[in-house]
């Protein structure tokens, strides 16, 4: 049986830990992908996708502080 303390701090597994682990293996293989893609693409591709991300964070619309 698991504490259920010691389950809440992530000590001894439970649902919380089980998906912060998974959430760290997804990204582990989210940034496998991104370094192939980056290697596959040309410089003038690479611009292009950095242009078109630039153009919209400066298109969306700000929030007040």
């Amino acid at each position: 049986m698991k504490d259920p303390h010691a389950v809440a701090l992530g000590k001894k597994g439970g649902k919380a830990r089980a998906k912060a682990q998974s959430a760290s293996a997804l990204s582990a293989i989210g940034r496998k992908g991104a370094n192939a893609r980056e290697q596959k693409l040309t410089a003038v591709e690479r611009s292009k996708i950095a242009r078109t991300a630039a153009k919209a964070r400066w298109e969306k619309e700000r929030k007040p502080k």
